[in-house]
C-alpha cells in the first residue's frame, strides 16, 4: 500500500468558528514521507508546525494547535477528512488563524481533497499501530484502545436531552464507509452558545454550521441529516483528534462520552509510552501482486521484544 498526497493545490474560504470573520485555506501537494504539515504565516515569517499530541494548546469548543506565536484553530474536521481518506502527506496552508467552519462537517473537506485528486506515490504507507490494551479515564469518560489491523471506532454518547439521549455507533473507517460520518455536523445548545458569545468566543457559528438545541427542540429548520447525527459527529471529531501521531495511527478504540480534551489527553498517554503500547507498521505492496501485504520491518520488531522484556 503506498503513500498518498493531493494531485493539485486546492483552496476555499469560509467563516472562522471563533472570530466570525472570513479566513482562507489552501491545500498543497506534499512528497514522500512528508506527513501533516500546517505551514502558518506570523510576523516573523511562515511557521512549520506539525499535528502532535502536544501541539494541542485549547480543546474548548475545538482542537487548536500552537507554536511560538503561529496557532490554528478548529483543525479537527479538516484532519478527520484527510486521514478518512487515507492520505498520508499534505501541506496546509490557514490563514486568518483558523481552519473555515464551513457547514460544520467535513464534506466540503472531502469534495476538495478529492477535487484536487488523491495521487498514490512510490514509497509505502506506515502506519502507528496499538500492540496492548490502553485505557484512559476521566469521570464517566473513558477511550479504551485494542489491537487492530485498521482504525476502527465504536463510540457511545449519553445526554440528558430528549432528542439525543443514547447514541452508539460503531465504524470500521475506510476511505469508503467514512462518508457515513463525513457530514454530520458539530452541534450545540442554545444555552452555551449564548454563554461563548458573552466571553467572545464562537462568533462564527450559527444555524448554517452547527446543530443547535434548546431544552426541548432542534432549531434548525432542515432538522437532521441522519437520526444519530450527533453520535456520528463525535467519531468524526475523534477521527480527526487521532491524526497527532505522525503517521496514522490503527486500532479498536471503544469510545464512551469522550471529547477534545479527552481524546488529547489519551494521545499524549500514548505518546508518552508509545515503545509499550504502539509498534510503527510499513503497509508495502509486493511488485508480484496487486494485493497489499504488511511487512513489520525488523527494528520495529526488536524494538516491541524489548519492550516485551522489560514490561
Amino acid at each position: 500500500m503506498q503513500q498518498t498526497t493531493v494531485r493539485n493545490p486546492i483552496e476555499c474560504s469560509g467563516v472562522g468558528l471563533h472570530s466570525g470573520k472570513m479566513v482562507r485555506l489552501v491545500l498543497r501537494p506534499a512528497p514522500e514521507d512528508a506527513g501533516i504539515r500546517f505551514d502558518i504565516p506570523t510576523k516573523n515569517g511562515v511557521t512549520h508546525l506539525r499535528p502532535t499530541p502536544r501541539a494541542v494548546t485549547a480543546t474548548s469548543l475545538a482542537t487548536t494547535l500552537s507554536a511560538g506565536d503561529a496557532c490554528v484553530a478548529t483543525v479537527e474536521h479538516l484532519l478527520a477528512a484527510i486521514r478518512g481518506l487515507h492520505i498520508d502527506n499534505i501541506i496546509i496552508e490557514p490563514e486568518g488563524g483558523e481552519v473555515p467552519i464551513m457547514d460544520g462537517s467535513a464534506a466540503t473537506f472531502v469534495m476538495l481533497l478529492k477535487d484536487a485528486g488523491i495521487m498514490r506515490q512510490r514509497a509505502p504507507r506506515r502506519v502507528k499501530r496499538i500492540v496492548r490494551e490502553l485505557t484512559v479515564a476521566n469521570g464517566m469518560k473513558s477511550i479504551t484502545a485494542l489491537p487492530y489491523a485498521g482504525f476502527k471506532v465504536d463510540y457511545t454518547i449519553d445526554f440528558p436531552h430528549p432528542l439525543i439521549g443514547v447514541q452508539r455507533l460503531s465504524l470500521d473507517v475506510t476511505p469508503e464507509r467514512f462518508t457515513e460520518v463525513a457530514r454530520a455536523r458539530t452541534f450545540g445548545f442554545l444555552r452555551e452558545v449564548e454563554y461563548m458569545r458573552s466571553k467572545g468566543l464562537g462568533l462564527g457559528g450559527s444555524l448554517d454550521n452547527a446543530i443547535v438545541l434548546d431544552d426541548y427542540a432542534i432549531l434548525n429548520t432542515d432538522g437532521l441529516r441522519f437520526a444519530d447525527e450527533f453520535v456520528r459527529h463525535k467519531v468524526l471529531d475523534f477521527i480527526g483528534d487521532m491524526t497527532m501521531l505522525g503517521p496514522a495511527l490503527e486500532g479498536h478504540f471503544i469510545v464512551h462520552c469522550s471529547g477534545h480534551s479527552l481524546n488529547n489527553e489519551f494521545l499524549r498517554v500514548l505518546e508518552g509510552s508509545a515503545d509499550i503500547y504502539l509498534e510503527e507498521i510499513t503497509l508495502a505492496l509486493p511488485q508480484s501482486s496487486a494485493d497489499p501485504v504488511r511487512a513489520i520491518s525488523r527494528a520495529s520488531r526488536r524494538a516491541h521484544a524489548g519492550s516485551m522484556a522489560s514490561a
